[in-house]
C-alpha cells in the first residue's frame, strides 16, 4: 500500500499547521488508494543543520537525524502543510527539509499552504526545493486563508476547498509509480 506523509510543516507556538494537517488527515483518512501518516517536524527536535556532512553524502551523526531520515526514507510521497512566513516556507520547514537528501528522491509532493492569502507563494518556494530533491510535486495544491476558510479553530468544509484537497491527494498516488525509479538506484 502506498504510504503518504502529511508533514506538519510549523513548530511556531500558536501554529495553524497541526489544525490545518488534522482536516487533510480527516478527508484522507476515508479514502482507500492509500495510508495517510501526520508527521510532526516539532517531534524530532532538529537542531539547526548541525550535521558535519551535507546531506547528499547520507553519512549522518546524530540520533535525530537518523530517526528523522528512517521516518522519511519509509513512505512514497508527502503532503507537505506549510504556512507561508514573510512569502515562504517557514525556517523550520527549510531546515527539516535540509537534513536530509536521497530520503526525498523520486516520490510525490503536493501542498496545502496556509497564510492571510492562503500561502501560495510559500508554495511557490516549495515547488523550487522539491525539483532540487527530485521530488515530483503535483499541480493541485489548496491553499487556506487563515481568515475566511478557519473558524473556531476548525478548517471549514466547503466543496471548493475539499474538491481541491482530493485532487491533490489523487496525484500524490503517483508516489507509487515512482517506486520503480526508487529501485532502480
Amino acid at each position: 500500500m502506498t504510504r503518504i506523509a502529511i508533514i506538519i510543516g510549523s513548530t511556531r507556538p500558536g501554529r495553524q499547521a497541526d489544525t490545518i494537517a488534522q482536516w487533510v488527515q480527516r478527508h484522507a483518512s476515508d479514502r482507500s488508494d492509500a495510508t495517510y501518516e501526520l508527521i510532526d517536524i516539532a517531534s524530532f527536535d532538529l537542531a539547526h543543520l548541525n550535521e558535519p556532512i551535507p546531506a547528499m553524502a547520507g553519512a549522518y551523526e546524530h540520533p535525530h537525524t537518523h530517526a528523522w531520515s528512517a521516518t522519511i526514507a519509509s513512505f512514497d510521497g508527502f503532503v507537505f502543510v506549510t504556512p507561508e512566513y514573510n512569502r515562504s516556507i517557514s525556517g523550520a520547514l527549510k531546515n527539516a527539509i535540509d537534513f536530509l537528501y536521497a530520503e526525498w528522491n523520486n516520490k510525490a509532493a503536493g501542498f496545502v499552504s496556509y497564510g492571510v492569502e492562503g500561502g501560495t507563494r510559500a508554495v511557490e518556494h516549495l515547488r523550487l526545493i522539491a525539483a532540487e530533491l527530485k521530488l515530483a510535486d503535483v499541480r493541485n495544491q489548496v491553499a487556506v486563508s487563515l481568515f475566511t476558510d478557519v473558524s473556531n479553530g476548525e478548517v471549514v468544509d466547503n466543496d471548493r476547498q475539499t474538491g481541491q484537497l482530493h485532487e491533490m491527494l489523487d496525484d500524490v498516488a503517483w508516489g507509487e509509480a515512482l517506486r520503480t525509479l526508487r529501485t532502480a538506484t
